[in-house]
């Protein structure tokens, strides 16, 4: 696709690759053209490894589908590694690419915690408010989101909906909440910036999914995060993110998800959100993400490159037609990159400085170490200001 089709993209790619002396390469997310190319054609030139993640779930029935997994199984013929979110996720795309399942690992994604620390004070139960901050599109069950409001409110009349985002559902959402006359009791925010995101859910005390596809659901770990309760769909790779007494699950239909709703309101008195969070911040961290990835990096290190025949027979068992024009396109590209090899060749590309690992280290660890004396001097302060007061 244009602009960044190969013969606008790969000269840059190459430049880039060269200059900062680039050893793996990892893209993300099945629906990225410049991933995908950028995979393909470090796939074939055989210097590099290559990593993929994939961050969604697809069908096989579909148009769409059909024509994403079959460009899945073309980018990911050569590919070293593939990292996916969640097992259920691990299992769609292995069935989808053809991936040796010993080359895909699990690796979830994480949360700043620190950014999504609940409220001091927890809102009062008085009024029982559910979030639902999500893109208003159909995948995100917007459809049941607009069922599932009106008998919720029918059924208990202390609750109330905050609803965040934007998206070709809002004017559905909005004039359901006309016909129902619930102006006073559904707020929609609209779009909603993610640095305001923690406040719009500490305002709630119950989050709602409604997705009808989910890989992972980052927003219910950041609910949790806020010492939320969660509500959601049991759908996808949802539930393996939370653990049970977090998160009540529901089948994809408005009574269930009411009944869901009103298990999580019998059991607001018990939760202690400062708890969940803690718990929250233990499971999922970017500390613990950075090295699981690193260990995958470690393992592709270690796999020797694939010769160029070797790769384009990988292209051709994909199809019979499909499979021959693969291998076309691909040696077409590999005279492509050895004739700029000749016109600009590598030794001529100027290499970046070096990343300063050991400085950004040592001062990384002087930070940490000057934090406790801080904290210590203004606790002492503190004591001799309040002694002189006395």
């Amino acid at each position: 696709s244009l602009p960044t089709s190969g013969i606008f993209w790969n000269p840059t790619l190459r430049n880039i690759l060269i200059r900062e002396e680039i050893d793996i390469v990892h893209t993300h997310q099945a629906f990225s053209a410049m991933g995908h190319e950028s995979l393909w054609f470090c796939s074939i030139y055989g210097e590099y490894r290559t990593c993929f993640t994939d961050h969604s779930l697809f069908g096989f029935a579909d148009a769409s589908s059909i024509l994403t997994n079959k460009i899945l199984k073309w980018s990911l013929a050569n590919v070293n590694h593939v990292i996916c979110v969640a097992h259920t996720s691990k299992e769609n795309t292995v069935l989808r690419s053809g991936v040796d399942p010993k080359n895909v690992s699990v690796i979830p994604t994480a949360v700043d915690c620190a950014k999504f620390n609940p409220p001091p004070i927890s809102p009062d139960t008085n009024k029982i408010r559910i979030v639902v901050i999500s893109r208003l599109v159909y995948r995100k069950g917007m459809d049941l989101l607009i069922d599932v409001i009106p008998q919720a409110c029918e059924r208990f009349p202390n609750v109330e909906f905050i609803i965040g985002g934007d998206g070709p559902k809002r004017v559905e959402i909005e004039e359901m909440r006309e016909r129902y006359q619930l102006h006073e009791r559904v707020e929609m925010l609209g779009s909603v910036p993610h640095s305001l995101v923690r406040d719009v859910l500490c305002r709630g005390h119950i989050f709602l999914n409604c997705s009808l596809t989910e890989a992972f659901c980052i927003a219910i770990v950041e609910a949790a995060s806020c010492g939320l309760l969660v509500v959601s769909t049991e759908v996808g790779g949802v539930p393996e993110v939370l653990p049970p007494d977090m998160i009540d699950f529901s089948d994809p239909n408005p009574d269930d998800l009411c009944d869901a709703i009103a298990a999580s309101i019998a059991k607001l008195d018990t939760v202690k959100p400062h708890e969940i969070h803690e718990r929250v911040k233990k499971m999922y961290n970017w500390h613990d993400v950075a090295e699981r990835t690193e260990r995958v990096y470690d393992r592709m290190m270690l796999q020797q490159p694939t010769t160029f025949i070797y790769k384009l027979y990988n292209y051709y068992s994909i199809g019979s037609w499909f499979g021959v024009i693969l291998c076309g396109i691909a040696s077409v590209f590999y005279l492509w990159w050895s004739f700029l090899d000749l016109v600009n060749p590598p030794h001529t590309i100027e290499r970046a400085p070096p990343f300063p690992h050991r400085d950004f280290l040592a001062a990384q660890k002087r930070k940490r170490s000057s934090l406790p004396s801080s904290s210590s001097s203004s606790s002492s302060s503190s004591s001799s200001s309040s002694s002189s007061s006395s």
